[in-house]
């Protein structure tokens, strides 16, 4: 399915990125696995730079999840958040973009959050970052579609992963009882589960999705 493509994997390392790179190995993609740290104004372009042609840009930023009340929400956990998710974001459109245009091809697919697609207690600075996120997408989707660009997201929450659902966290009575309570399938979509969507996003097969948020949260985003 992605035999020929190269795809470059940010933060490779967390979150979904090593399940991701094993899944579009998998599929015959040529994966750029790269675990940077993307703060800093110039990393982007470097990154981008350095890893030559690029056929996908997978986007896959992340940052532990505060648990602050909105009222106590200070100047560096809300800079912090926008910093590591949003600020890179952007960086990494402008630089991979000019190459893209000139192929008059390329997809550009980023794994969010459904933080933002639901009200979430003592979340607020990070549901806005991934909030944020998602807005760009939708926005840049429909802006680059013309150009034979995709940009879409996955916006995801149950799903098993490292940075945000560890084996202590799912091994928790509270957390397996509000499972039941809140996600209609009644489980976590596994790791691959969700890698599967994003390699079929990443292949010639998804030309037609343009700015789209599709929610993968075993059916919590659904209200």
């Amino acid at each position: 399915m992605l035999q020929g493509l190269r795809i470059l994997v940010t933060q490779a390392d967390v979150f979904m990125g090593p399940t991701l790179c094993q899944t579009l190995s998998v599929h015959g993609a040529e994966v750029l696995s790269d675990t940077r740290d993307l703060s800093a104004v110039d990393a982007p372009l470097l990154m981008v730079q350095q890893h030559g042609p690029i056929d996908v840009l997978l986007v896959n930023l992340a940052v532990p999840a505060p648990s602050t009340p909105v009222g106590n929400v200070d100047e560096d956990e809300w800079q912090h958040m926008f910093d590591t998710m949003v600020h890179p974001l952007q960086r990494l459109v402008k630089a991979v973009l000019p190459q893209m245009q000139d192929r008059g091809r390329g997809k550009i697919l980023v794994m969010g959050s459904a933080s933002a697609l639901r009200g979430m207690k003592r979340a607020s600075s990070y549901s806005a970052a991934r909030g944020a996120q998602l807005a760009y997408v939708q926005a840049i989707g429909v802006e680059l579609a013309p150009m034979n660009i995709q940009v879409n997201a996955i916006a995801q929450n149950f799903v098993d992963n490292p940075t945000y659902f560890p084996p202590e966290v799912q091994a928790n009575p509270r957390f397996i009882e509000r499972m039941k309570r809140e996600v209609p399938l009644g489980r976590l979509v596994k790791a691959e589960e969700d890698a599967e969507f994003a390699a079929y996003l990443c292949s010639r097969h998804a030309d037609c999705f343009v700015g789209q948020v599709f929610p993968v949260s075993g059916g919590w985003a659904v209200r």
